[in-house]
């Protein structure tokens, strides 16, 4: 079984967001009894906290099914358990180095990557724009499940 784990600052927006997509993806593809997916939060902001109502409301616009779930943070243990890290951007990659010591493995990665770019996922805590979001993070996803199956 492969597992990826998404992580972003607080485990409310993005990588919520990126988990639900990706499930919604692997379902549809009929390949979740061979891929796991998870998030969690790289910082302690919002632990317990469920997902952000602006992704709710934006995975609801898109037909994305979600349940309701609590923020946890990442731990070194979770290094031995995933296949793939996921971070949505740049402070995230920071944080996972540091967590991971380097990632000796090679199992840390930026979502867009996938995509072929070398950008941050748009981050709505911010700007408030889930639709950038929702657009980075389904390229992402689509793109890491394209890797999967090949």
């Amino acid at each position: 079984m492969t597992k990826i784990l998404f992580v972003c600052h607080g485990n409310i927006c993005r990588s919520p967001m990126a988990e639900f997509v990706m499930k919604d993806m692997v379902r549809k593809a009929g390949l979740e009894h061979g891929i796991l997916v998870d998030s969690k939060a790289c910082r302690t902001d919002e632990i317990g906290s469920d997902t952000y109502h602006g992704t709710k409301n934006k995975l609801r616009e898109e037909g994305i099914p979600f349940e309701p779930r609590h923020a946890c943070q990442i731990t070194a243990a979770d290094y031995d358990t995933y296949d793939y890290i996921v971070g949505m951007d740049e402070e995230n990659m920071r944080d996972l180095q540091r967590l991971t010591k380097g990632d000796p493995q090679g199992k840390t990665h930026r979502l867009l990557e996938f995509a072929g770019e070398s950008r941050n996922v748009a981050d709505p805590w911010y700007t408030d724009d889930f639709d950038a979001t929702y657009r980075d993070v389904q390229k992402g996803c689509a793109a890491l499940l394209d890797q999967l199956r090949s």
